[in-house]
């Protein structure tokens, strides 16, 4: 057996216009504000979709897993 391999074509880079790029830094940082907002500062009292509690029970161990204190 011939231990020789063909040659592989060389990888070509992908190329990510400036315009691009921009938009999903945008997107990411909204996304990324958003899961700290709902994570680390909705407290149910002074939420800011009312005096509801469920997206701060739905986070709640997370919440402390991340060092968030809320009692």
């Amino acid at each position: 057996m011939s231990s020789v391999s063909s040659p592989r074509p060389a990888a070509t880079p992908v190329v990510l216009p400036v315009s691009k790029a921009v938009v999903w830094l945008v997107g990411t940082a909204l996304v990324a504000l958003a899961a700290y907002y709902f994570i680390g500062v909705d407290q149910g009292a002074v939420s800011v979709f009312g005096n509801d509690t469920h997206i701060h029970e739905f986070v709640h161990d997370a919440r402390h897993f991340l060092g968030f204190p809320c009692h």
